[in-house]
């Protein structure tokens, strides 16, 4: 009986600890560290906008991430003694590698997207700076400087930009304000080519102004716009140089009332204002001439300016200027001594010559 007892009962207890021993062999924890670590690597990745920068490694990271999850929790889902997390804990170590790599690679991406915004932005400043010194050493192209204040806002705006980190946006802002620059060019590019046609004009006026001034020994007026300079003359002969302000358009010759131009010509003294004037006082010119007249109806004629456009008149030198800038309508300001010694010598049909350059004389 015992004999028996123990043939059956010792290969029992053999059995039994066997199972036990499997089962406690095979018990595995969660790879629950390795979770969080991958969880923390990803975070940083997004932290440092590696979705973006680094797309590719960051997707091959979130992928590895979630199958890695996945697969805790299909061996959760086993009976204990057959759970298996090898797989999962090598999927979350490479997510947690991939996470590392993409987070490092989007952290090596912005510093170059910062340094060449910042190259960018300071190549776009100087060629900003290059063309406002150009422009302010000319006469006002209001065309012009509505193109450089579009380019100028750019710079601001791309300033702010850098400021926050966006840096992508620096470069499309940078290269917005180069398409302002590029259309001032042309029109400064425009503006040369309408010189260099009118500049044989220009001379021929001031040299038959000159002519006459000398042969006759009346006193006349030059105005050179370029130099911001009325000049008055007697016998052929200068007798004082005055600065003046211009209109805001200065550059162009004057085309239709309220274009902010100073017209070019040859113009004589209307009226003497020795009082009453908006601007203390005012010598009126009878501008528009007949070749004013004549340019306007032919501008209207080829659709060069509106049918609506009316010609303009009352231009004047007038006091109030000294102010260093183009600032009238369309007018020759000088500051009001200049304006009494002016008017000590100008009258009524006083010649006064208005060229946009005069590059022979004085």
């Amino acid at each position: 009986m015992l004999m028996f007892f123990g043939r059956w009962f010792f290969p029992f207890l053999i059995r039994t600890g066997l199972i036990i021993f499997i089962i406690l062999v095979g018990c595995q924890d969660p790879p629950d560290a390795a979770l969080e670590k991958a969880r923390g690597a990803l975070l940083k990745a997004r932290q440092n906008d590696a979705r973006k920068l680094a797309g590719d490694t960051y997707r091959l990271a979130e992928e590895s991430f979630h199958e890695g999850q996945l697969e805790v929790a299909r061996q959760n889902g086993r009976l204990a003694p057959l759970r298996d997390y090898a797989r999962a804990d090598s999927l979350l170590n490479q997510a947690y590698l991939a996470a590392r790599k993409a987070s490092a690679a989007a952290v090596e991406k912005l510093q170059q997207m910062k340094t060449e915004a910042k190259s960018q932005k300071k190549a776009f400043r100087d060629e900003l700076d290059a063309w406002r010194e150009a422009l302010d050493g000319t006469l006002t192209l209001y065309r012009a400087e509505r193109y450089w204040s579009s380019a100028n806002l750019s710079m601001e705006v791309s300033e702010r930009l850098f400021a926050e980190g966006q840096f992508e946006e620096v470069t499309r802002e940078v290269n917005r304000g180069k398409e302002s620059l590029v259309r001032l060019a042309a029109v400064v590019e425009e503006n040369a080519g309408d010189e260099s046609r009118k500049i044989e004009m220009w001379r021929h006026w001031v040299d038959s102004t000159v002519t006459a001034s000398r042969r006759t020994g009346s006193t006349v007026v030059i105005v050179d716009k370029s130099k911001h300079r009325l000049y008055l003359l007697s016998g052929g002969k200068i007798l004082q140089t005055f600065s003046c302000d211009l209109g805001y358009n200065s550059i162009h010759q004057k085309m239709v009332s309220g274009d902010g131009a100073t017209p070019e010509g040859i113009y004589r003294v209307t009226k003497v204002k020795s009082s009453g004037s908006k601007y203390y006082k005012a010598l009126l010119l009878n501008y528009p001439n007949e070749q004013d007249k004549k340019r306007f109806a032919s501008n209207k004629a080829h659709g060069i300016i509106s049918e609506e456009a009316r010609i303009g008149g009352l231009i004047e030198i007038h006091g109030e200027g000294g102010r260093n800038k183009d600032w009238t309508e369309g007018c020759v300001a000088l500051a009001n001594k200049d304006m009494d010694e002016l008017m000590k010598y100008v009258k009524l049909g006083t010649t006064v010559t208005i060229v946009r350059k005069s590059d022979r004389w004085p």
